[in-house]
């Protein structure tokens, strides 16, 4: 079987929404990565269920070992989840070195493996501020790697890219991603925090659109 398109899937709020975009312009192949995070375990049960409510074939890859090798408090080897808003300082600590270029290099081998040319990424605006490979620059050099390492056969693409969470949340409702499926928290905890970055910034858009986050909290 061939796909048109392949994104990876985390089972968070910004991949549901763009395996959405993805899922809506032609035939895609899911990827999730288990690299030692400590909230993969949960978002990787959402990473399934978002692909079987859509239909998309997915693909679950263990990078356990990769993860070992990096240092960021992200990983369930590293310290603490800060807390706080997004842009504050100690959310750096939450950067894993060279995460989604890692990612994108292995997607890369898995599109043009499947006949699929382009990969979507979920990276967004919000991001930009702390995660080095999330920024414009880095998809511009991403993408000229990839095309040059698979002869012009795949490219990268990042719809969200100058996008908030406020209007990737908005696209979101209007096409139909069910959020109550998502995993957005960094913590290594059945429920969400309420308090890192990560669950700060997807209530923020909650709330900025009028509408309640259908996940549940153990602080608001």
């Amino acid at each position: 079987m061939s796909y048109e398109h392949v994104v990876s899937v985390s089972g968070g709020m910004d991949s549901a929404t763009v395996l959405r975009y993805s899922d809506i312009l032609g035939k895609t192949l899911a990827v999730n990565f288990t690299y030692g995070s400590k909230h993969n375990e949960y978002e990787r049960e959402c990473a399934v269920r978002l692909c079987q409510h859509f239909g998309i074939d997915l693909i679950r890859l263990d990078l356990s070992n990769v993860g070992k090798a990096l240092k960021s408090n992200l990983l369930l080897s590293g310290g603490e989840i800060p807390e706080g808003h997004y842009e504050d300082e100690n959310m750096k600590l939450t950067v894993v070195p060279g995460r989604n270029m890692i990612f994108t290099s292995i997607l890369a081998g898995i599109a043009e493996s499947n006949g699929a040319g382009k990969i979507f990424l979920g990276i967004h605006s919000g991001d930009h501020a702390i995660y080095p490979d999330c920024r414009p620059e880095f998809l511009i050099a991403m993408n000229d790697a990839v095309m040059a390492g698979t002869d012009n056969k795949v490219c990268l693409e990042a719809p969200f890219i100058y996008s908030d969470k406020e209007s990737i949340l908005r696209w979101g409702y209007e096409h139909g991603v069910p959020y109550e499926m998502t995993r957005t928290c960094y913590k290594h905890q059945p429920l969400a925090c309420g308090k890192c970055g990560a669950c700060q910034e997807r209530l923020e858009a909650f709330r900025l659109i009028g509408k309640t986050d259908p996940v549940a909290y153990e602080e608001k």
